[in-house]
């Protein structure tokens, strides 16, 4: 059974891409939803899949993680991943459509939570917005605001994976676009404009037709206003998204024993420790001594054991997907700029399980 993919709200689950796609679990909102209901539905989830990632924006309120953390306390399981994001309602939810795929490949689910600060670099989210004045997510000048006061004033945002805000019109400057070919995705709000499909498809190499889904609830509300279209562009095929996450080097945590990318456990949150020796006592001690790799990671250093050097350190070649003859002009993005870019690639083991669309 594939890793549990749950998320706190039903706008989070975008419609799958190819039937193999799994499905994500809502979770009900902490108000509608007793203490020992939820912690009855985390059991079940637990019984059928063994681990649960629950994606939890960092704007939801502040009762939704304290219950995720309330109901993992009384669990006393390191089998549920809460898994935070800063990216805007849509952008999240392609974060979320992007972990179901890989939850049905051959990830473990330590490489699957921690992924998901991976992906995130690699989606464009931002919107069309009528105001500014009331945007508090994205820093903006105090020209911007003033600005936004004029008649017809319409802004463009970027809010990952860098900020910037330019005034659409006449001289107005370009959103930095992705490297690589992207999809993207529309939802409409109060403001009608078409600057999404008539700038930002030439100027950031849109492949295939613009796809459009409902506003989520909590748009308006993270971006200030209602009159709004949001976008976000981002990586849709499965193939791409498993050589991206596949390519980075696998380490085991420390402390719970679980694989990880990155520089931080999806699971326990503990920081990538190489050299470390866990302390007596520490939960990892026995995983990280149980001899050798599991699927392409590398277990815990001990003192003065060094870090075996990859050959030649690039990237391995795309997966070209079965009816492939030759390979073609690279399409899957280069690393981002964050820690990830420090970690040395390995080849894949193998391809996804399921079949590919």
């Amino acid at each position: 059974m594939p890793t549990a993919i749950a998320v706190t709200s039903a706008d989070l689950v975008l419609p799958p891409t190819d039937p193999g796609t799994p499905h994500a679990t809502v979770l009900p909102a902490p108000e509608t939803r007793s203490l020992d209901a939820s912690v009855a539905d985390m059991q079940q989830l637990l019984a059928r899949y063994g681990h649960v990632i629950v994606v939890c924006p960092t704007s939801a309120p502040p009762a939704v993680e304290q219950r995720l953390r309330a109901v993992r306390a009384l669990l006393e399981s390191d089998r549920i991943a809460l898994v935070g994001t800063d990216l805007p309602p849509l952008g999240a939810a392609v974060l979320v459509r992007q972990l179901r795929q890989l939850a049905g490949c051959d990830f473990s689910p330590g490489v699957l939570a921690s992924a998901a600060r991976l992906l995130a670099h690699y989606i464009y989210a931002g919107a069309v917005l009528g105001s500014v004045s009331r945007l508090d997510r994205v820093p903006v000048s105090l020209g911007s605001h003033l600005k936004g006061w004029l008649p017809g004033a319409h802004f463009a945002v970027l809010a990952g994976p860098t900020a910037q805000i330019t005034r659409v019109g006449s001289g107005e400057v370009t959103l930095p676009g992705p490297e690589f070919t992207t999809e993207l995705l529309l939802a409409r709000g109060q403001l009608q404009t078409d600057w999404p499909t008539t700038t930002l498809v030439p100027g950031w190499r849109i492949h295939g037709p613009v796809l459009e889904t409902p506003l989520p609830e909590a748009s308006p509300r993270w971006w200030g206003t209602g009159k709004l279209v949001e976008f976000a562009a981002y990586l849709p095929d499965l193939p791409v998204l498993y050589q991206l996450v596949s390519s980075v080097r696998r380490e085991t945590c420390h402390w719970c024993a679980m694989d990880l990318i990155g520089d931080r456990c999806g699971f326990c949150g503990a920081p990538l420790q190489l050299g470390a020796v866990p302390e007596q006592g520490g939960r990892a001690l026995h995983g990280a001594q149980d001899g050798g790799r599991r699927e392409g990671g590398t277990r815990a250093l001990g003192p003065g054991a060094q870090a075996t050097p990859q050959p030649g350190g690039a990237h391995p070649a795309p997966y070209q997907g079965p009816h492939a003859t030759h390979p073609g002009p690279p399409t899957h993005p280069g690393p981002p700029s964050s820690s990830y870019t420090q970690l040395t690639p390995v080849n894949a083991q193998g391809n996804p399980t399921r079949a590919l669309p």
